[in-house]
């Protein structure tokens, strides 16, 4: 039963995962209360099923990767609504949902379960997971460019004596605007990816996908990922700040990209 209850709280911090999306691409801030309501449900079931884990094996439930992972999500999670409780910290769920989120949907992955029963649906999964990734590289890479783009303008404006090429680009807010929807629509779609990913490798690796280098790689960038868009939001970085953290990313989607075209070659053919 430790299993169900995880389950279910993982499923009620995915509603935080929804607000922090909706949050994202369409600004969506009056949904932050019943994602803190939610979030908060789920830590009350997070904690019944570390709670009957561990009088059933009768040890504190951290023996493996799949249940430090979920003690880690509980204890970030409790951790976070006290400070939301004592500061009132809103902004700090952009990057504490996502986190808890995909945390605690990787913690219910330690059961095994039945494989592909049927090859195509294995063969499908895995298409739709790699088009999530090389759209999101490919909203990454945009980012990465107006990023250059707006550091070019904003030097050339420092300058007093801009070239002539200045006149021809985008204007700053433009530019800025940009940055923000391609960085937003990015990290949903690798969100997506790599919760994709890691059904996929569950059920086609069982308890051994957490050792596969292309998950560890994907969860990487979703991870830096996070904290591009968290910084973004709630300290407002932008210029040469944003921009390396761009193209930090961008090479390790670089990596994601050679995995997962390597991946997609071997599974085709089986």
């Amino acid at each position: 039963m430790s299993v169900i209850w995880l389950r279910v709280a993982a499923a009620l911090y995915s509603v935080g995962l929804l607000h922090a999306i909706l949050m994202l691409v369409r600004r969506r801030e009056h949904l932050f209360r019943p994602a803190l309501a939610a979030f908060a449900l789920a830590t009350v079931f997070h904690f019944v099923s570390i709670a009957e884990e561990g009088i059933v094996s009768n040890r504190c439930p951290i023996n493996n990767f799949y249940e430090t992972l979920s003690m880690c999500a509980f204890l970030g999670a409790i951790l976070y609504l006290f400070v939301q409780w004592r500061y009132k910290m809103d902004s700090l769920s952009a990057f504490i949902f996502p986190l808890i989120s995909v945390a605690s949907l990787v913690a219910t992955l330690g059961n095994p379960v039945n494989v592909w029963a049927n090859p195509v649906v294995r063969n499908v999964w895995l298409t739709v997971h790699i088009i999530l990734v090389l759209l999101g590289i490919a909203s990454l890479v945009v980012t990465a460019v107006a990023s250059l783009l707006y550091l070019v303008e904003e030097r050339e404006l420092k300058s007093k004596r801009p070239r002539k090429f200045y006149y021809r680009l985008p204007p700053l807010g433009a530019l800025d605007d940009l940055i923000s929807k391609a960085m937003s629509i990015g990290f949903v779609l690798v969100t997506l990816a790599v919760i994709a990913a890691s059904t996929w490798a569950f059920i086609e690796y069982g308890t051994r996908w957490i050792g596969q280098a292309t998950i560890g790689i994907s969860l990487m960038t979703w991870a830096l990922y996070l904290v591009m868009v968290f910084l973004r939001m709630t300290a407002g970085w932008r210029g040469r700040k944003a921009a390396l953290m761009v193209l930090t990313v961008v090479g390790f989607s670089a990596l994601t990209w050679a995995a997962h075209a390597s991946l997609k070659a071997d599974h085709l053919v089986r």
